[in-house]
């Protein structure tokens, strides 16, 4: 069994590779093209509230929820009754997620207000993050639906579509600011469409595979399928646990507003950076591992289940360790060598990698933290 994880693990974390690549692609363009300038921070606070509720209803909360009620449908189901529940599942994620986004769209300067309240000071600042936001909050509802897309696939163990759907994303962003940006007069709000853009193109990306496994299905409201209710059972405490993280970036970015142009940038960047070993490893482990886990569990097998948890949990710390001492000693160099060009300063790079260094502090507890049922 452990070997047969090793060898989705290494798959996955080969896609994601590839995808954090080309996100490492994506941050040098942002770099170069609008550096740490009020464009620049005006993005990543639009880009971060629609990311915020992806990370908690959709891979979060979601996830961690819906794959282990999957798996067991899998397990004790027919294919009718699986179809049924995907069906039930979709259509009640895509109205909640289309409730969000309306309130979102509408309520955009009130947000805004809420979690960036030093761009008041602003109002150019303020008024392009709000553009910004309500061109990018239609990215939640097209995200959420490839997330459980993915809970689909990762239930069947088929990682490697996944994996690689981010990337879609990166150079959905690049081809925004290197073509769209200079087309609208270098605008970031370019960066915003590219956003959308990319939340459609990832969900069609989903459909071939979804096809072949014969679990393309039409939503279909059905708000008493007990499988429905148990997800929405389970993900009242997996809410509380992976909002934590997601809280924190918020705070973080609140108190960065009020600090000069270009502190929410420097957080973004030191952040990314950061994230770079937590996707190929803690993410991709913890992909691979709640299927399995999930299986186990199912099966009444304790003793598989502890033994597949403590693997888990070991190379957790095997791989998390490391890594975080690593971007503690490198941080400003890793920083200079990738994103010191065009409009990134070296004054840019010494901001980024304060932060850089207390974010990796955490990165050990954070990788543990994703591997759980």
């Amino acid at each position: 069994m452990t070997g047969k994880l090793v060898k989705s693990t290494l798959n996955t974390g080969s896609m994601t590779l590839v995808s954090r690549f080309t996100g490492l692609a994506r941050d040098i363009v942002l770099a170069y093209s609008f550096g740490a300038t009020f464009a620049a921070d005006a993005f990543y606070v639009a880009f971060r509230i629609p990311n915020f509720f992806r990370r908690i209803f959709g891979e979060g909360a979601f996830a961690q929820a819906f794959v282990p009620v999957l798996s067991e449908y899998r397990n004790s189901s027919s294919e009718q009754a699986i179809r049924l529940f995907v069906s039930h599942t979709s259509a009640a994620l895509g109205l909640i997620l289309l409730l969000i986004v309306m309130v979102g769209i509408a309520a955009s300067d009130w947000i805004i207000t809420g979690l960036a309240p030093g761009f008041l000071d602003e109002p150019e600042k303020f008024d392009t993050t709000v553009t910004m936001l309500q061109i990018c909050f239609p990215y939640l509802l097209f995200i959420s639906l490839v997330a459980m897309a993915a809970g689909v696939m990762n239930a069947y163990h088929h990682f490697v579509i996944p994996a690689f759907t981010p990337v879609l994303l990166n150079l959905c962003i690049i081809a925004a600011a290197l073509v769209l940006a200079p087309l609208m007069q270098g605008s970031a709000v370019a960066l915003a469409w590219g956003v959308l853009i990319a939340g459609v193109v990832q969900l069609l990306f989903q459909f071939p595979k979804l096809k072949q496994m014969n679990l393309l299905v039409l939503p279909r409201l059905n708000t008493r399928d007990e499988g429905v209710r148990k997800v929405g059972r389970l993900m009242i405490p997996a809410i509380i646990g992976s909002s934590a993280a997601q809280i924190s970036l918020l705070v973080n970015t609140i108190l960065a507003s009020f600090l000069v142009t270009g502190s929410v940038t420097w957080l973004y960047y030191s952040d990314r950076l950061m994230e770079f070993p937590l996707g190929i490893f803690g993410i991709a482990l913890a992909t691979v591992i709640l299927p399995a886990l999930s299986d186990t569990h199912h099966t009444k097998s304790r003793e598989e289940f502890s033994s597949l948890l403590d693997w888990a949990l070991r190379w957790g710390v095997l791989i998390g360790l490391p890594a975080g001492v690593a971007l503690v000693l490198l941080s400003e160099a890793l920083l200079a060598t990738l994103l010191q060009y065009g409009e990134f300063t070296p004054h840019d790079v010494e901001m980024a990698g304060k932060s850089l260094v207390a974010f990796s502090l955490g990165l050990p507890a954070l990788i543990l933290s994703l591997i759980h049922i």
